[in-house]
C-alpha cells in the first residue's frame, strides 16, 4: 500500500497565555468504584461524578448506555450524553491530541480528567495463544507529581490511588488519539475555556490533532497509532479517502487483535470512500473477535446494503439495536 500524501498544516496558537504550573497538584480521591466486567467508563464517570456532589453509581450510569453487560464498549460521546441528560447541572467535554501539559493544567484547577488509555486482559480472556490480551481502559487522573514524575489515578480495576510515570501513561494514551475528558459546572465555562485555549473549539482542537498526527507519521512512518489517530482525524473532517490511506497504512504495519472493539473510524472511511469491500472484510473481522459490538454490525450492515443485500443487513442491523 503506498503512503498518503498529506500535506502538513500550520499550528495554532493558543488563545491565552497561562501562567506556571505548581509541581505538584492533588485533588481529594472520590470514595473508590470498582468497576463490573465491561463497565470502565461508567465506573470511571461515576467516581468524576461523585467529586461533584452526585449520588448514583455506576449502574445507574450502565443502564442507561449499556444496558446489556457484554457490551464490551462505552464510546466517549455516550459517557458525555448521560452527564448532558441524566446530570444536566454539570457538562462534559471530551477533546483529542492532549498532552501532558494539559492534563496537569486541568489537575492544577481542581478539574478530574478521565482519558482513555491501554490496559492488559486476564489471560483467561485470550482467544488463542498469539493474543496480544490488548484492551481499552477508561482512567480517572486525580493528580500529579513533577518531582516523580507521576500522575495519581483512579483505576476501576486495578486500585485507587495507584501511581503511574508521565512516561508510561503517555504511551499508553496515545492509541486512542490522546483523549481527555473534563467535567465542570456550566456557570464556569470561561474558566474552561481559558484552560483549554484552541482546543475549546472542537474544530480547532481537532486541527491542532491534525497538525499533531500528520508531524508523527513523518518523524515516525513506522508507527501504526500515528497513522491510525491521523486517519481519525481526517474523518473528522470528512477526508474519507485520505483518511482510509492513512488507515490502510496503520492496518498494515500491525495493529492490537482488538482495536475495532474500540475505535471505528476505518468504518466510517472505508464506507464514505466507497470501498465497501474493505469495509466488509473489516467489519466482519472485527465481528469475529467482539460479536457484541453494535458499531461493527451497524456498519457491517451498511455494507450489506450497499452491496444490494437487503436482507442480511436488515439482520445486521436488528443484531446492532439488540
Amino acid at each position: 500500500t503506498s503512503t498518503p500524501s498529506i500535506q502538513l498544516t500550520p499550528s495554532l496558537t493558543p488563545t491565552a497565555t497561562l501562567p506556571p504550573l505548581p509541581a505538584q497538584a492533588f485533588l481529594a480521591s472520590p470514595v473508590y468504584e470498582k468497576q463490573a466486567p465491561n463497565n470502565c467508563g461508567p465506573a470511571a464517570l461515576s467516581m468524576a461524578l461523585h467529586m461533584y456532589g452526585w449520588e448514583g453509581d455506576q449502574g445507574d450510569i450502565a443502564a442507561w448506555i449499556k444496558p446489556i453487560l457484554q457490551d464490551r464498549n462505552v464510546n466517549p460521546e455516550e459517557l458525555r450524553y448521560y452527564v448532558r441528560t441524566q446530570a444536566g447541572w454539570l457538562n462534559l467535554e471530551y477533546r483529542v491530541g492532549g498532552n501532558l501539559e494539559q492534563l496537569k493544567r486541568l489537575l492544577a484547577a481542581n478539574y478530574p480528567v478521565i482519558i482513555e488509555s491501554v490496559t492488559s486482559l486476564n489471560p483467561g480472556d485470550a482467544l488463542g495463544p498469539t493474543d496480544d490480551l490488548w484492551a481499552a481502559h477508561y482512567l480517572l487522573i486525580t493528580g500529579y507529581d513533577d518531582i516523580a514524575q507521576e500522575f495519581t489515578i483512579q483505576d476501576t480495576y486495578h486500585g485507587a490511588d495507584l501511581k503511574i510515570p508521565y512516561s508510561q501513561l503517555e504511551e499508553e494514551w496515545r492509541p486512542f488519539n490522546n483523549l481527555y475528558m473534563v467535567l465542570y459546572f456550566p456557570q464556569f465555562e470561561d474558566e474552561m475555556k481559558t484552560l483549554l485555549a484552541s482546543n475549546w473549539d472542537p474544530n480547532l482542537n481537532r486541527q491542532n490533532a491534525l497538525t499533531s498526527s500528520q508531524a508523527a507519521t513523518a518523524t515516525n512512518s513506522a508507527d501504526a497509532f500515528a497513522w491510525f489517530n491521523l486517519g481519525s482525524n481526517l474523518v473528522y473532517f470528512d477526508r474519507y479517502e485520505e483518511a482510509a490511506a492513512a488507515y490502510d497504512k496503520a492496518r498494515e504495519i500491525g495493529l492490537p487483535l482488538r482495536m475495532f472493539r474500540y475505535q471505528f473510524g476505518p468504518f466510517l472511511a472505508y464506507f464514505h470512500a466507497n470501498r465497501n469491500d474493505d469495509l466488509l472484510v473489516l467489519t466482519d473481522y472485527a465481528r469475529s473477535i467482539t460479536e457484541m459490538s453494535e458499531e461493527a454490525w451497524l456498519w457491517y450492515g451498511f455494507g450489506l446494503y450497499r452491496k444490494g443485500d437487503n436482507s442480511g443487513a436488515l439482520k445486521a442491523w436488528q443484531k446492532a439495536d439488540k
